[in-house]
């Protein structure tokens, strides 16, 4: 119950819960120092990201999202709250979404922003262009799990909306709780407010976005949120953006220097061999941009590999495979030295873990059925604190980041490349594949001759439908 308290808390109001360290945007802890405290924030799949052309593969089965129960009643209540790190607004279960590959319920939804004097805090950006400020609305895995604080740290636990902010006219819908922010001027303190539609506070329409893999923005940085971020802006007068950067403090009531609350999102961070799926392709220099292989595809793909039909694949087949790539060749290349390191025992892992062999950590917890292929069982929290445990014992705490990046990598590559959400060489994925046990390579094979729903009258997708069903031997 403590630790679904901590989590709870974390994810609702953004506090801390690691041996109670706190993190600031800004100074000694900033968010360069998160990881120290907080090791997610320095590992793989983190958000947000800059949205420039070369990661974008559009991809026509994206289908738009749909909105239900948003528009509340305003004799209902919602609770806002000053939590030291943003504003946020409390929102009901029952609010929820459809269009994804679950029920995702809301829980909250919260604003990052700059300041006075440098108006630019989103968090994600386009092409390298930051907006004044960018709305998140969270939402849980409610067909899997009770509540948001047991989702938080699972692999499929999170969906968040995320709207870009632009500074121009007027926006009432933004006043139904902005109008209350005096309230809740220093951190902790909470109001609360009347209901109203929060589909008033996205853009009026929502049929083109960005969609990709990524993590929390704040610690403990969990990659286990599903981004979906509006490619339209929304709008809000230069008096709104300004209550919001300079009404609000960071610090308690009663603080002899109280500290103003803005520029408080998160740097872009590096997309790795992720790719951002969207749904349109016209204009803003979409052209020509690659189109995204199916999952149905990619299952074929890792077929061949467990069949090791692809161990020999040249240059000319990997594009049949997946969609062209600029850093694939670069991709393949680090991982032949990061494969080849661990072959002749000389991983860098290795030399600062001199009590465990090689990929010994990974094993283990694999063995030991932490983590594996399937998404059920990829638990952050529990990860993290099995990790630890382990190199308790070798007296080596301080490699806690680097050893959780090669507990979680494989796992979080393999599901998001079978989704189609991320990027990765033939070589890559055979590598990722051979690090799994025969128990979880079968289970992976079985899963994947299961009949993918493919639309009717798709020759090509029927074709290779068949082959699913029969995979090579």
């Amino acid at each position: 119950m403590a630790v679904t308290s901590i989590i709870l808390n974390l994810v609702l109001l953004s506090i801390t819960y690691s041996e109670g360290a706190k993190w600031t945007y800004k100074g000694p802890d900033g968010e360069t120092n998160w990881s120290k405290n907080y090791p997610y924030c320095g590992g793989v799949f983190q958000s947000p990201i800059d949205f420039e052309p070369e990661l974008l593969r559009y991809d026509h089965s994206l289908t738009q999202i749909e909105l239900l129960h948003y528009n509340l009643s305003d004799k209902e209540l919602l609770t806002l709250v000053n939590n030291g790190h943003s504003v946020q607004l409390s929102l009901p279960s029952r609010m929820s979404l459809s269009g994804l590959s679950h029920r995702y319920s809301a829980a909250q939804l919260h604003l990052h922003w700059g300041s006075q004097s440098l108006p630019a805090g989103s968090e994600h950006t386009i092409n390298g262009k930051r907006f004044p400020a960018e709305m998140h609305v969270v939402h849980f895995n409610s067909d899997k799990y009770p509540n948001v604080s047991v989702a938080a740290d699972r692999a499929d636990g999170l969906a968040v909306l995320g709207v870009l902010i632009e500074v121009g006219r007027f926006n009432p819908a933004f006043d139904r709780f902005l109008t209350y922010i005096d309230g809740i001027k220093y951190k902790n303190q909470t109001v609360k407010i009347p209901a109203f539609n929060i589909r008033e506070l996205l853009p009026d329409q929502l049929d083109e976005f960005y969609r990709y893999d990524g993590s929390l923005t704040t610690p403990p940085c969990y990659p286990s949120v599903l981004w979906t971020v509006f490619r339209t802006p929304i709008s809000i007068s230069h008096t709104q953006f300004l209550g919001l950067a300079t009404t609000v403090y960071s610090s308690t009531v009663g603080d002899d220097s109280p500290v103003t609350l803005s520029g408080n999102y998160r740097r872009t961070q590096n997309p790795g061999d992720r790719t951002v799926l969207v749904n349109f392709q016209e204009g803003d220099g979409m052209q020509g941009v690659d189109t995204a292989t199916s999952p149905l595809r990619r299952r074929q793909a890792i077929q061949k590999l467990l069949a090791s039909s692809l161990a020999k694949a040249t240059h000319k087949e990997a594009p049949q495979i997946q969609p062209r790539i600029s850093h694939t060749l670069d991709s393949s290349k680090k991982w032949e030295n990061w494969e080849n390191k661990h072959i002749l025992g000389q991983s860098t892992l290795k030399e600062n873990l001199p009590k465990l062999k090689a990929g010994s950590l990974l094993l283990k917890l694999w063995n030991s059925r932490i983590t594996g292929l399937s998404e059920e069982s990829l638990c952050y929290s529990t990860v993290e604190k099995r990790t630890m445990l382990e190199l308790k014992k070798a007296h080596l705490k301080n490699r806690l980041a680097e050893a959780l990046r090669e507990v979680v990598f494989p796992a979080l590559n393999l599901g998001s490349y079978l989704n189609g959400r991320s990027e990765l060489s033939p070589f890559t994925v055979r590598h990722l594949l051979h690090s799994q046990r025969k128990h979880e390579l079968e289970k992976l094979q079985n899963s994947l001759v299961k009949p993918a729903q493919v639309p009717s009258g798709n020759h090509e997708s029927e074709e290779l439908q068949s082959k699913t069903r029969h995979p090579v031997q």
